[in-house]
């Protein structure tokens, strides 16, 4: 962070069948001037070992809001269990989106389900106190985990994301397709948006808006990429027949 050595990457979200672009999702990389570009399963769990990560966020958290001000979209941005666990969260977020004057309606905080359980009780209290102020909350990697429907029930969420590893081959496997759609079914009847992580074909989308999920993130859409070439991107989409 001191260097100057990470940047954040995008990948847009897409509504399922319209494909109309309503969020990105911010992804942070570190550009080592040894290793080249690393991903953030290679540092992120060292940096949540440690204060470290609550520094990390806080970069990606402006970094993200930044750049993204002027789409006129909503940006998802990771959070993890050190974060929502902490009771100076929420107002440092809510501190973050009024020094860089954007709108709480245009963050999503997306938390896995590891990061619920290692303590749910200030973990729901977290996305409270974030949910008053506007700001929305996405569970990833939805399914993969053991949240309890309890558990699901009482956070205040705004959508949940199906695990790509039940969305990769699901127009081919009648077991994925029938986890995806009764994730999708249980996540309509709570009221929330469903997203489908690691969408790579035509097929699987068309499945999955036969499914009734609501949003497609993937390879299919788009690959993370740079601000500068999200803004490209969403200029040559804007001109192009709506996918």
């Amino acid at each position: 962070m001191d260097g100057g050595q990470l940047v954040l990457h995008y990948q847009p979200k897409t509504t399922i069948p319209a494909g109309r672009v309503e969020a990105v999702e911010a992804l942070v990389r570190w550009e080592h001037p040894e290793r080249g570009l690393l991903l953030p399963d290679r540092f992120i769990p060292l940096a949540e070992r440690t204060d470290v990560i609550d520094a990390l966020t806080r970069w990606v958290l402006q970094t993200a809001l930044k750049e993204t001000r002027a789409l006129g979209l909503a940006v998802a941005v990771n959070v993890s269990v050190r974060d929502v666990v902490r009771a100076e969260f929420a107002p440092e977020v809510v501190g973050i989106l009024r020094d860089v004057e954007v709108h709480p309606s245009r963050l999503l905080v997306e938390l896995t389900e590891t990061a619920v359980l290692g303590d749910p009780v200030r973990a729901a209290a977290t996305l409270r106190s974030l949910a008053a102020a506007g700001v929305r909350a996405s569970l990833d990697d939805f399914g993969q985990g053991q949240t309890s429907l309890g558990h699901l029930a009482a956070l205040p969420l705004h959508e949940i994301k199906i695990d790509k590893g039940f969305v990769s081959d699901l127009a081919h496997d009648p077991t994925q397709a029938a986890i995806a759609g009764s994730i999708i079914g249980l996540g309509h009847r709570l009221g929330l948006r469903v997203v489908a992580e690691g969408v790579e074909t035509e097929e699987v989308r068309a499945t999955l808006a036969e499914l009734g999920c609501d949003v497609a993130q993937g390879y299919l859409i788009a690959h993370p990429m740079p601000a500068t070439a999200l803004h490209a991107w969403l200029r040559e989409r804007s001109a192009a027949p709506v996918r």
